[in-house]
């Protein structure tokens, strides 16, 4: 009887067989190749840094999802990524030290103490894009856009983009006055969206009259682009701060429905993913129907200046295993061609030939037959044609 122990992975952990690996790696070099041809240069962080490293600017949660152990060289804690975001803001500002724009990009492994969701991975192959040293609506829109083109290369539909800016709720928090402690109350109230509890909590903490109905609305301003407009009179006594994060996404959202029109675009100004970390926008793509984001994004200045430069800071990612499951890709591959057993230095030559080609070419092995060959799905052979060995169909 088979121990079970020797082959039943840990919940979250999953391995891919050929036919979806090979998918997966398909679409992870399309999708590469692509940034590539947008600019982004591909950098390769190591899985494991130290923890002093992994956890700097980016808040507790990813802390927490960041499996932990200690060093037997050096005594320090090490640990293994849990996001990639840390080590390519650390790979800008202490590895490059530009002072021009950066764009770099990434595909590797991560792994998490928790999935994100019911049934997730807790090691899903991550990819991602990051621009370093431009504050502005143009890098913004740029990474919204790769991102979209990214779904779109993964054939995914119907593509709903939920956008929203942190600075709306850290402006009106700092208006009211609002403790820190006050301030994560109402940070776990918006977060569910509990109306009841809002008005309560509004009441109870005496805010001016004013204030309160700018955080009383806050929660309902969620919908379409011509909520903004809704926003900028409900939130018109607000600080220059919220006006101003209120004017760019104005200003972001008619640029990505100009440009990207099968796109729905869904704004929420009480979205604050990443909350502790993001300094500017954030956004998230759905598929309609689906609960669960397939690739999220935002800005995150500064996030470098504990490597010694702090630089603006914006970019996505997302996994390319969810990407294989919730869209359509399809991967261009030919069927291998079968090579017969022979020991003949033309018939070595010819398929060194095909191989440069880029065909895939199977050798039979001894004692194989064509037959056993039928599960290698080979619908192309080598044949001795005249003296002259050649490809046919099978």
């Amino acid at each position: 009887m088979t121990d079970t122990n020797y082959w039943v992975l840990p919940d979250g952990i999953s391995e891919a067989l050929p036919d979806e690996a090979e998918a997966m790696e398909a679409l992870r070099r399309q999708l590469l190749d692509t940034y590539q041809r947008w600019g982004y240069r591909f950098v390769m962080p190591p899985l494991v840094e130290y923890m002093d490293s992994l956890r700097t600017g980016v808040g507790t949660v990813l802390d927490l999802q960041t499996f932990k152990f200690s060093d037997s060289l050096s005594d320090r804690q090490l640990g293994i990524r849990a996001d990639t975001t840390p080590q390519v803001a650390r790979i800008d500002a202490h590895g490059l030290k530009s002072a021009h724009p950066n764009r770099l990009c990434y595909a590797g492994h991560i792994l998490r103490t928790k999935s994100l969701h019911f049934e997730g991975s807790r090691s899903p192959l991550q990819i991602g894009a990051e621009l370093f040293g431009h504050a502005g609506i143009e890098s913004d829109y740029e990474l919204i856009s790769l991102m979209l083109e990214t779904l779109n290369l993964a054939g995914i539909e119907d593509i709903v983009l939920d956008l929203g800016h942190v600075d709306v709720f850290r402006g009106l928090s700092t208006q009211a006055g609002l403790s820190k402690i006050e301030e994560n109350q109402f940070f776990d109230m918006l977060e569910r969206k509990s109306i009841p509890e809002i008005t309560e909590w509004i009441k109870h903490c005496k805010l001016p009259i004013e204030i309160g109905k700018m955080l009383s609305a806050l929660p309902q301003l969620s919908g379409s682009s011509e909520v903004l407009q809704t926003a900028k009179i409900a939130l018109s006594a607000a600080d220059r701060d919220v006006k101003l994060a209120l004017d760019y996404l104005v200003a972001l959202s008619q640029r990505i429905q100009d440009n990207w029109p099968d796109v729905t675009l869904h704004i929420d100004l009480s979205e604050l993913r990443g909350y502790s970390y993001h300094t500017g926008i954030i956004y998230a793509a759905y598929v309609a129907q689906s609960g669960h984001e397939i690739a999220r994004g935002g800005r995150y200045d500064d996030i470098g200046k504990h490597f010694g430069n702090a630089r603006p800071a914006t970019g996505f990612s997302t996994n390319v295993g969810s990407l294989l499951k919730m869209g359509n890709y399809q991967q261009q591959k030919q069927s291998p061609i079968l090579a017969p057993c022979k020991s003949d230095p033309a018939l070595n030559t010819f398929i060194k030939q095909l191989r440069d080609q880029g065909e895939q070419v199977i050798c039979q092995l001894d004692g194989q037959t064509e037959y056993d060959c039928k599960n290698l799905n080979c619908n192309r052979k080598i044949v001795l044609n005249d003296g002259t060995w050649a490809v046919i169909n099978s």
